[in-house]
């Protein structure tokens, strides 16, 4: 029974994703303020990545090091 309901529910069930139609219908709303702070919060992590903490790569070099001898 339980297999039945379970092929039974994965058969009926359908996606929940957006379509490109729903950027148009929120583009009156404030969703576009959302969609600009998720692409500089992406921007500003690549930036970082890309930039590196050169001071800290050396700190914790000199960590290992001593922990070493």
């Amino acid at each position: 029974m339980r297999f039945a309901l379970t092929c039974l529910l994965t058969l009926v069930a359908q996606s929940a994703a957006a379509h490109p139609g729903h950027l148009v219908e929120a583009a009156g709303h404030n969703h576009w303020v959302a969609g600009a702070a998720i692409g500089i919060a992406i921007a500003v992590g690549i930036w970082g990545a890309l930039k590196g903490d050169k001071e800290t790569d050396a700190e914790i070099e000199e960590d290992l090091e001593e922990e070493a001898a």
